[in-house]
């Protein structure tokens, strides 16, 4: 009796060994899901919010300088003092694994309202930055061209011990005066630019506009050379208070050279003065002879004296068509032309000297 009753009592206890617990491994799965989703969606969330949502800015477009050889927290630190709201960690993150530190190029990048932190680290892998700009005003002198040049702070400064000479033979000029050869215009570069490639465009950019303008004179000119017509158009770009006068004030000068009168322009007595002149033209140098004084030389002055616009080089070898052989300044800009010289004098009592 006894080894039945054990061997029931086996019995039982085996059957109730092989009946699983079901409800309690079905509420732990549940509870693995629910912790997993929980989990995914906090990542999805903070790979949102740290990586795709729009970036908090100070304002619509920001610019910020990057230095070459900046690591990735260096940025971070640079675009939160400009005011991008990003996360550090995560934009170390995603910059280190794009490799855009790496191909960084330093110079000013632009970060827009809307760009998220993953479209800024690529705008920094393909070293989108914001081109720099230099603007030679129409009129100014070489000398004065360098010192812009050597002013900028993002051209590299490869022509600063550099003679005028030596600063031609480098661009390919043939010339041995550089005055009026380089086009007075805004020229657009990359950070870290030679300050020689920007005299190189400047320099071919002047030479063609030249050559086109010459190819296209009008007929009759007293320029035997395009250089010649170069050097009356810086003396018209000196002289030009209004624009729209270019035209009649080369005529001017043609009728001039075309009588053999003296050209008598102040500009060019001003550049044959160099330092020496102290902002009044006086008497004393309107009689003191240079080879730039046309008051005691006839014909054209040597050189160019300023560095003239495609408008001036137009004027000079199309010019207006036109009696007047003098001219004076109204005083607002604009100037009065005169056919005789009784006119003129008329033109400056009432216009320079006060009279009425």
């Amino acid at each position: 009796m006894k080894s039945i009753i054990g061997n029931r009592r086996a019995g039982v206890a085996r059957a109730r060994l092989k009946t699983p617990p079901a409800i309690p491994l079905v509420r732990g799965w549940r509870l693995i899901f629910l912790l997993l989703f929980v989990a995914v969606t906090a990542a999805g969330y903070y790979v949102w919010h740290a990586y795709k949502r729009p970036l908090d800015m100070p304002a619509e477009r920001v610019e910020v300088r990057i230095a070459a050889g900046s690591s990735a927290r260096a940025i971070a630190r640079q675009l939160q003092q400009v005011g991008v709201g990003i996360d550090a960690e995560a934009f170390v993150v995603a910059a280190r694994a794009t490799g855009a530190t790496q191909s960084l190029r330093a110079g000013r990048y632009e970060v827009a309202r809307g760009m998220n932190l993953l479209a800024l680290v690529d705008k920094l892998r393909r070293g989108d930055v914001l081109r720099e700009r230099v603007t030679i005003v129409e009129g100014s002198t070489f000398a004065e061209m360098r010192a812009t040049l050597a002013a900028h702070p993002e051209l590299r400064k490869d022509t600063a011990n550099m003679s005028d000479a030596e600063l031609l033979r480098a661009v390919g000029a043939e010339e041995s005066h550089p005055e009026g050869l380089f086009a007075p215009e805004t020229y657009v570069f990359d950070t870290g630019s030679s300050d020689l490639d920007v005299l190189r465009q400047a320099y071919r950019a002047q030479r063609a506009v030249l050559q086109q303008a010459w190819e296209n004179r009008a007929e009759g000119l007293p320029y035997r050379t395009a250089y010649e017509a170069l050097i009356m158009a810086s003396i018209v770009e000196k002289e030009t208070g209004a624009a729209d006068e270019r035209a009649r004030i080369a005529g001017v000068f043609v009728n001039r050279l075309q009588k053999g009168m003296l050209l008598q322009t102040d500009p060019t007595v001003i550049y044959g003065l160099g330092p020496k002149f102290d902002g009044n033209l006086h008497k004393r140098d309107l009689t003191t002879d240079t080879p730039y004084n046309t008051y005691t030389r006839g014909g054209l002055p040597p050189t160019p004296i300023a560095l003239p616009s495609r408008a001036s080089i137009t004027a000079a070898l199309k010019p207006e068509e036109t009696r007047a052989l003098y001219f004076v300044s109204r005083g607002d800009g604009t100037s009065e032309f005169s056919e005789t010289l009784t006119d003129h004098n008329r033109a400056v009592g009432k216009y320079q000297l006060g009279a009425r």
